[in-house]
């Protein structure tokens, strides 16, 4: 197979990966092993040229998705984050591959940072760390709707974007060492165990 006819194949695989992971429930549908594993070896292939260009997101964009991750599944001292698990690539390779995905990422960034600059005169990003965590206070749980209508578009997005950051982390080497997962066995799909998340929930600090 030609490099040119390889680069094809990568997009359509990323492209069906996206689109299936697009009809899931805000992205907590059955993800594949074999499909994680392969985005996570883009990755990699990618970091390996040197710094990680993003491949869907601006430069703020991806900025934002980091703080995201880091903030969803922070490092601590006897185990890595999502940044070192390379939870912002896998996310930005498969929004660049899925028109939907992009939108939700793009769109819920967009208003992340609109409602920031409401309530803190700065965009997310720039906000202070006691900022960004006051405002997931807010979308990080559905029955804040309920008394307040206007966090629905926030609350969706941080539902995706906290199980794909999850996803993401436990599919990799990184989680998958935090969970104690002995490889060489059969396994032809993953979902992240409901004691891992709850474990992610405690470990953030939102």
């Amino acid at each position: 197979m030609s490099k040119r006819d390889l680069e094809v194949s990568r997009r359509e695989l990323l492209r069906a990966i996206g689109a299936s992971l697009a009809l899931g429930a805000a992205g907590a549908d059955l993800l594949s092993a074999q499909d994680a594993a392969h985005v996570h070896q883009m990755a990699a292939a990618a970091k390996a040229k040197g710094d990680y260009r993003p491949k869907c997101f601006n430069a703020h964009e991806y900025a934002t998705l980091r703080r995201l991750a880091e903030l969803i599944v922070p490092p601590e001292e006897h185990s890595k984050g999502a940044l070192e698990a390379g939870a912002p690539e896998f996310i930005d390779l498969l929004a660049s591959s899925n028109d939907e995905l992009a939108a939700i990422y793009t769109g819920g960034m967009f208003w992340l940072d609109e409602q920031m600059k409401h309530r803190y005169q700065a965009t997310f990003f720039a906000a202070k760390p006691h900022e960004q965590t006051a405002m997931l206070d807010l979308i990080a749980y559905r029955k804040n709707e309920a008394a307040n209508p206007e966090l629905g578009p926030g609350i969706r997005f941080f539902t995706w974007a906290r199980n794909m950051v999850v996803d993401a982390y436990y599919t990799s080497k990184v989680g998958m060492d935090d969970l104690g997962f002995v490889g060489n066995g059969a396994m032809a799909s993953f979902s992240v165990p409901d004691e891992a998340l709850q474990y992610v929930l405690k470990r953030s600090p939102v």
